[in-house]
């Protein structure tokens, strides 16, 4: 039985996915695709996670797709509302009918004699494959399947409920009860206001401190231009207006470190007042961009600790005990509920095996390609956000260059793109510079940049910009046959 043949699989039906369908339809009319999505549902992370107060850590002006606007009222939006953004955006585009749900990607084989991908997916326990000229995985870079949690002494001792906020039970009560989160990131200052607002008290307890940046969750000036213009013109102001000064920002981070710091920590203590801690609880020991910064909407963690109803201990773990957690300090945290915000486990290649011509490939092996496609692998390319801005930024890039390519090799009658590095003396570097714990663990099992362009990553929207949408496609590096 001849396989169903499609010239683009994208794989993932969430934020980038269904980003990804938009442009090839717009931009490759004529090219038939499907998008493989492993679970029963459109949007992705904003589908996966329920736990309580999930928004969004980057405005939407920017984190919300060039080609459709973001018409709420918040920048800073909740995660019902950026899913039903995604959803909307799948249906309105007729995109919902390219989504097969349920198929759980396990490898794809290229087949230079064939010049075609061999695409093999579970669904309900049987293998489905289907063909493709070229691969587009949009699937994110974290495994959907477990959130990461460390092995804690006496864990298992621990007689209240103990949850991590990728799996939040749907039924969770702790309403009045005492609650302590484990982590000290993006997802731990959202949940603990948002718990805080009905438990007796949550506790954020941390190793060490993170950057905390307060912002309003409305933009005033995108609510008021959208009521003077249109709504395309007004988005597209605000877009670049918050591109320029994210880039302007994190260039100062990186030159005037102290300065940045210094600015960072001021604007905390004014928050929280000259008698607060904030030396011990909100100074990091790293500089400003190491790790991402957290993003509070309307100063809600700050309003929750200065109300007494949330605090921050900074300390380490040296056992659960039956109702709570004994710290290194021999102080005792009682709790009720223990919330485990202690991060994601990465995932390469949307955990897929990729094959070439019989051979598997080692993705810590691979050089990245202009940040999206792999040395010695043909046809595929990855939609990878920035770490230092808004993930759809650079998707959008990406989905505009695959197009692009695609149109090109149909003009110039090739088949088969693949980049290929001839530089001896290319260094290597880490995919992402990033210290967080989350990218440390899993950082050896990426694709490593170089140390020249093409192969080297700015995290820069204007540079990449003129990489990605404006440079000549034929460029020695990449091979066309």
């Amino acid at each position: 039985m001849a396989l169903d043949h499609f010239d683009v699989v994208i794989i993932g039906a969430g934020l980038s996915g269904v980003g990804a369908a938009h442009h090839l339809q717009t931009n490759c009319p004529d090219r038939a695709y499907v998008i493989l999505e492993g679970r029963q549902a459109i949007g992705g992370t904003w589908d996966l996670f329920r736990y309580p107060g999930i928004r969004s850590d980057s405005d939407m002006y920017t984190l919300g797709y060039a080609f459709k606007p973001w018409t709420e009222a918040k920048a800073i939006a909740d995660g019902p509302s950026i899913l039903k953004y995604v959803r909307d955006t799948a249906k309105d585009e007729g995109i919902e009918g390219h989504i097969r749900f349920g198929h759980r990607v396990q490898t794809a084989a290229w087949s230079t004699t064939d010049g075609l991908w061999t695409v093999e997916s579970q669904v309900d326990g049987k293998p489905v494959q289907v063909t493709c000229q070229f691969l587009f995985l949009c699937g994110g870079y974290y495994n959907y399947d477990r959130g990461y949690t460390p092995d804690f002494p006496g864990a298992k001792d621990f007689k209240g409920d103990l949850v991590h906020p990728q799996h939040w039970p749907e039924n969770l009560d702790y309403a009045g009860k005492k609650v302590v989160v484990i982590g000290s990131g993006a997802t731990a200052v959202t949940l603990v206001p948002e718990m805080a607002k009905t438990a007796a008290h949550v506790t954020m307890l941390q190793r060490s401190p993170t950057y905390v940046v307060s912002r309003p969750a409305e933009d005033t000036m995108a609510n008021k231009l959208r009521k003077w213009l249109p709504a395309m013109l007004a988005y597209q102001i605000i877009r670049w207006r918050n591109v320029l000064g994210g880039m302007v920002f994190y260039n100062l981070a990186r030159n005037r470190p102290d300065r940045t710091k210094a600015g960072i920590i001021n604007m905390v203590k004014a928050e929280l007042g000259p008698d607060y801690d904030v030396a011990t609880h909100f100074t990091p020991s790293y500089n400003p961009w190491d790790q991402r910064l957290c993003l509070v909407p309307d100063a809600d963690l700050f309003i929750a600790i200065k109300g007494g109803k949330a605090a921050v201990v900074t300390d380490h773990i040296e056992t659960f005990t039956p109702t709570g957690i004994k710290l290194k300090s021999g102080a005792e945290l009682p709790a009720d509920v223990v919330v485990t915000a202690t991060g994601l486990n990465l995932q390469v290649f949307n955990g897929l095996q990729l094959i070439v011509d019989g051979k598997a490939i080692d993705p810590g092996t691979t050089l990245s390609y202009k940040g999206m496609m792999y040395s010695d692998v043909p046809n595929l390319a990855s939609s990878f956000g920035y770490t230092n801005a808004s993930w759809t930024l650079k998707c959008d890039l990406t989905c505009e260059y695959v197009c692009r390519l695609l149109n090109h090799m149909k003009k110039t009658g090739t088949h088969q793109a693949t980049p290929r590095n001839t530089d001896p003396d290319m260094g290597l570097e880490p995919w992402l510079d990033f210290s967080s714990g989350y990218v440390q663990r899993s950082i050896a099992d990426f694709p490593k940049q170089g140390s020249k362009a093409p192969w080297k990553l700015h995290q820069n929207y204007a540079r990449d910009m003129m990489s990605l949408r404006f440079a000549a496609l034929d460029d020695g590096v990449l091979t066309f046959s």
